[in-house]
């Protein structure tokens, strides 16, 4: 695909949040207007996607478990390096001038500032960062990922106390733009667009 390349300051938004919470849908759901309302194209990035296969792999490798994707092994082994992994993929593009949305829970680096930090980042420092962080309440998150059956999911929801530990809210910040995804509602979502835009 060949991306037009942004005449002002390229754009990173996230759509962030716990597991479970619609991420994905909503990011989906939400670049056609994105696009529609800027003119502007974007290089789409989903860590689940990106990093998918080759986590099962590598874990099938260590654990014998292709679906321990929260384990303490996982978490200390090889989280840190799909989320820098996925960050450097947004950086080569940011620097070429390519908007990106990225899509993934990306509390740790939500809850450390970095990724309000264009420095932090090492992208353009006149990158206009934009944060939906996608809400949704513990049991629903919880019955929701029961009904999709990902095997993805089989670790958090056998150990599901010590996993809802880490659902931790995000920090107050002006870049940060909250959607209560519980019952979807259209003009709550176009307001979400019109804030991650301005």
């Amino acid at each position: 695909m060949v991306c037009k390349l942004t005449p002002s300051a390229p754009r990173l938004i996230l759509f962030a949040g716990h597991a479970g919470t619609g991420k994905s849908t909503l990011a989906k759901k939400a670049l056609p207007l994105i696009v529609e309302r800027t003119s502007e194209d974007f290089f789409f990035l989903d860590k689940d996607t990106v990093y998918g296969a080759f986590s099962a792999h590598m874990m099938e490798l260590t654990t014998q478990n292709p679906n321990d994707r929260d384990s303490p092994f996982y978490l200390e082994n090889l989280r840190d390096w799909e989320y820098n992994g996925l960050i450097d993929i947004a950086r080569e593009n940011l620097l070429l001038g390519v908007n990106v949305i990225l899509v993934g829970p990306f509390s740790k680096e939500i809850q450390s500032g970095r990724m309000f930090d264009p420095v932090a980042l090492g992208i353009p420092p006149q990158t206009s960062i934009s944060v939906a962080w996608i809400d949704l309440e513990e049991s629903v998150a919880k019955s929701r990922m029961e009904q999709r059956g990902d095997p993805r999911d089989e670790w958090k929801l056998a150990h599901w106390d010590q996993y809802a530990k880490r659902r931790t809210e995000p920090p107050t910040h002006p870049l940060v733009h909250r959607f209560n995804n519980l019952s979807f509602n259209e003009s709550a979502f176009e307001k979400l667009i019109d804030d991650l835009l301005q």
